[in-house]
């Protein structure tokens, strides 16, 4: 078979007469640019068979409007679709700042989804701009012009093997290779010292073992260094500069030149030549490249091969679906020390290497200090497309004051899943409150081998999101006291000159003023009527009706952790009702004139704060609301953004507080009916310690040691505790999930107490029962747990909500009461009769109910352990948190202060002093 070079010779030269040379063979750029391009299809169909679906991508980044960049990117994006590359042209105005071009680099660098990006040169700006710094800006291996100073060292080193070529010296090399020429031992001249041509033609050719000499403007005697080349590249940018007399007879002669000179011929006036005289140097060279036809196709047939070879590159390491995270190996100690020694052990890696790992962008992040940052709403809407991830939510038996470790749970089975089953998993968390986390309870963060860290960090300040939410209820009370004092002290004229000032002669409402207006009725405010003015101004506030600032503030904790955007909380904010009038008429923040003000102080509160588990496994600790007067469970915001960077194989596990019959019912029939999530599966958590209390044991109080009783085997006590875990299964169940029960162990549990749970559990419904030791061992601990959870979410399943959100309010308090608790009945104090009344004619029936009842026991007495019967449900009153979107019945005849400890869990710590 012939050569491509012997073939061209064939049918390309004419043999002249008189002994003269053969006129120049034409070495066809769009030929071989075509022949690459079919290897490429095929390499690409390839791809596709070992990885479905998968195409490499390429960004062309344009700064301005040039045509001839226009032309050029219109080449590039045409080649691409061809060959079934997914390109991309970003085109930015000629307004664009440098800093705007860089943050647009930074993007298409951490997109898993493009693999090479192209700054198209020049930046066409009416901004300074600094062309080094812009390319460079670009990842060395998405560098797929190779024109970063990475790459450029790599290729003046010799690594060919470890960068990308530049694409004009490649395709050059390309087309001197077609023409069967050796490189090897010939001297080669290169004209031109650009860092896209020159500079890179000449290391190309030195480490082809040719012997280069490189010419430039400066160069004396140019013909003389053309005449000794047997190949020759010419990159001037100047037209037919180089003469054919010049040539070495038979010389490889490639031709980089595009220049436009005035041919009358021609429709336009003008013709497109090279920098070498193509008449002349014809009849003199061997071999010679065509102007246009030649360089050209091949350096965008280049760029398409270094597209491909990026991808290529990726696909190496590439799992679908998986991230390319680190997790730290731990080596738990015996005897276990304390859970801040444990903390302290380990160096958590930044946050920043976390959210890369974890498919976030730079942008989409704001650090606060090297552990901690908070996560921009932006990402959920760039991942929307991306399907969600299982969904699991942890919940447990009623526990004791200690807890059950259901967040110990929700962090050990996430570090189970990711960093030892090797599934993307993502922890979703609540913020330790003021009340846990100086209190017994600890950090509230986990504990021993599970548990975020820094953990003093995350347990005393963490992001702010308290203080903001302190701040914006403390303004609501002063409001309302400003309010009241204003409207008794001042006119009617001088009330609406302060609220609505007169500017030149014209006054201007605000939004929320305009909103009041509308639901006043009024349709014209620039001609209000005095009546008009006085229904406007006066809210004449009841002081005794002004909401305490505690519940102000655990209403704004509420809207945060159900808020599904910034828009969402901003509306949700404006509709609190946080007094009434002396006629009884709602009075919202928005009536006050500060919904505005209070969604910028909560506006960075909003966004979930992302932290890391003690084996590297990411999770968002976001929003308190307590489980009394409100859901108890993390943000919904939280769980939205994890499901989408899992990705449709991973797991998200979030925590619903309390026990099942409170956080797990507020979780389904409050936080999934405002988020539309539906989970896959249901994990409960019991201990042994905690069921013997439920069977009969002495109560444990709060601070004190654990009763012997407890730490001695008794089967017939733990039997008789069974029967509350059977309830709680059953309260599970009832909305429609698979249910895997982890029993989280103690050093004092024995294999019978261990073994007679997992019996009774699977008895009363549940899926598996799995004894657990994540505490004391991390993710290896729940391995077991993890695998159970994977099997669970595979059953097809259909999740029911407990009641329908049209039924009466009582009815529906009654269904939460029968169901849940085993009430026999409700009873309706006189004043919660008054309630029902009310919020049924305002139109409020069809809102959720969130039952403010004890955590301490599925009854309203926290005394009555168990499974109490023959009880009826009192309720004494009903509140409406219009903002956060439910009804709260109080449930009981008195209310029963959170205990609290006699010294913080942090007296006498001495952290601030030692040098960490």
């Amino acid at each position: 078979m012939l050569s491509f070079a012997a073939l061209t010779l064939r049918l390309g030269s004419t043999r002249c007469r008189g002994g003269r040379h053969n006129l120049a063979t034409v070495v066809s750029g769009n030929k071989t640019s075509q022949l690459v391009r079919e290897r490429l299809k095929e390499d690409l169909d390839k791809m596709r068979g070992q990885f479905p679906g998968f195409r490499p991508g390429l960004v062309v980044l344009q700064v301005g409007d040039r045509d001839d960049s226009n032309l050029y990117i219109s080449m590039k994006l045409k080649a691409a679709a061809k060959i079934g590359i997914n390109a991309n042209h970003v085109r930015l105005p000629k307004t664009a700042t440098e800093d705007e071009v860089l943050r647009r680099i930074v993007e298409v660098n951490e997109n898993p989804e493009v693999h090479g990006l192209i700054v198209q040169l020049p930046l066409d700006s009416i901004n300074p701009m600094d062309t080094e710094k812009v390319t460079n800006a670009v990842a060395p291996e998405k560098d797929v012009d190779g024109l970063t100073s990475i790459n450029a060292g790599k290729l003046s080193r010799g690594d060919l093997r470890d960068c990308f070529i530049p694409c004009t010296p490649k395709g050059c090399m390309k087309l001197i290779s077609q023409t069967g020429t050796s490189v090897a031992g010939k001297n080669a001249v290169v004209i031109g010292r650009s860092k896209i041509v020159g500079a890179p033609m000449h290391d190309l050719l030195l480490w082809s073992h040719a012997t280069v000499t490189t010419c430039h403007s400066k160069t004396t005697d140019l013909a003389a260094q053309v005449g000794r080349a047997d190949i020759l590249v010419v990159g001037a940018g100047k037209a037919e500069m180089v003469k054919g007399e010049w040539l070495k007879e038979g010389a490889v002669v490639i031709d980089c030149g595009i220049n436009h000179i005035p041919d009358n011929s021609k429709e336009n006036g003008m013709r497109v030549v090279g920098d070498v005289h193509y008449p002349s140097a014809k009849e003199k060279a061997g071999f010679i490249t065509p102007v246009p036809g030649g360089v050209g196709p091949m350096t965008v047939a280049m760029l398409m091969e270094n597209t491909v070879q990026s991808a290529k590159r990726f696909l190496k390491t590439y799992q679908p679906g998986k991230w390319n995270i680190s997790y730290t190996k731990l080596k738990p100690q015996k005897p276990q020390p304390s859970d801040t020694a444990i903390a302290h052990s380990f160096t958590p890696k930044t946050i920043g290497c976390l959210a890369r790992e974890v498919g976030l962008f730079s942008e989409e992040v704001e650090h606060y200090g090297t552990t901690r940052a908070k996560v921009r709403l932006e990402a959920l809407n760039r991942l929307k497309t991306q399907p969600d991830g299982k969904y699991l939510v942890v919940t447990g038996i009623t526990p004791m004051p200690l807890g059950e470790g259901t967040t110990t749970t929700t962090l050990g089975l996430a570090q189970a899943l990711g960093a030892h089953l090797h599934v993307n998993s993502f922890a979703c968390v609540r913020q330790p409150s003021q009340g846990s986390n100086f209190g017994v309870k600890g950090g509230a963060v986990g504990g021993g081998y599970s548990q975020v860290i820094p953990m003093e960090e995350v347990s005393l300040h963490l992001t702010s999101d308290t203080q903001a939410v302190m701040a914006a209820s403390s303004l609501v009370v002063d409001t309302i006291n400003a309010r009241v004092l204003s409207e008794s002290t001042q006119s009617d004229k001088a009330l609406f000159d302060w609220l609505v000032p007169l500017r030149d002669g014209h006054r201007k409402f605000s939004l929320s003023q305009l909103n009041r207006l509308k639901r006043l009725g009024i349709e014209k405010p620039e001609t209000l009527k005095p009546e008009e003015i006085y229904r406007f101004i006066r809210l004449d506030i009841d002081p005794e009706t002004k909401t305490l600032s505690g519940s102000v503030a655990s209403e704004m904790m509420a809207v945060l952790a159900l808020s599904t955007s910034l828009g969402d909380m901003t509306r949700r904010l404006a509709r609190m009702v946080v007094a009434y009038s002396r006629k009884g008429k709602p009075v919202t923040t928005e009536d006050l004139g500060i919904s505005g003000v209070l969604a910028t102080l909560m506006r960075d509160a909003v966004k979930p704060s992302l932290m890391q588990t003690m084996e590297g496994t990411p999770v968002f600790v976001h929003t308190c609301p307590l489980s009394d007067i409100a859901q108890g469970n993390s943000s919904i915001l939280a769980d939205q953004i994890a499901l989408k960077l899992v990705g449709p194989e991973g797991f998200v596990v979030t925590e619903a507080e309390g026990g099942a019959e409170l956080g797990m019912e507020k979780f389904f029939d409050i936080k999934c009916r405002s988020s539309g999530l539906h989970p896959d599966v249901v994990v409960m958590v019991a201990t042994v310690h905690g069921l013997k209390i439920h069977g009969g044991g002495p109560a444990v109080t709060a601070g004190s040691a654990m009763p012997k009783e407890y730490s001695a085997e008794n089967l017939t006590l733990l039997e008789n505790g069974c029967s509350h875990l059977k309830r709680q299964l059953e309260n599970a169940r009832a909305f429609g999930l698979p249910v895997v029960v982890a029993i989280n162990t103690f050093s004092t549990d024995t294999d019978a107490e261990l073994g007679l749970v997992c019996e009774q559990a699977k008895l009363a419904g549940a899926l598996e029962a799995v004894p657990c030791s994540h505490w004391a061992e991390g993710g290896a601990g729940a391995v077991a747990l993890g695998q159970a959870v994977q099997r669970a979410a595979e059953i097809p399943h259909q999740m029911n909500f407990l009641y329908d959100l049209e039924m009466p309010i009582d009815d529906k308090i009654r269904a939460i009461a029968k169901s849940m608790y085993g009430a026999d009945d409700v009873e309706l104090l006189p004043q919660a009769q008054q309630k029902v009344a009310l919020f049924s004619k305002q139109g409020l029936g069809n809102l959720p109910i969130c039952m403010a009842k004890t955590h301490l026991s599925l009854s309203h007495d926290p005394e009555r352990k168990g499974v109490p019967t023959g009880f009826t449900l009192p309720i004494r009153d009903i509140h409406a948190n219009l903002g956060a979107g439910f009804l709260y019945p109080l449930v009981g005849t008195t209310s029963v202060p959170p205990q609290s400890p006699a010294f913080s869990c942090f007296y006498d710590n001495d952290f601030s002093t030692e040098s960490k």
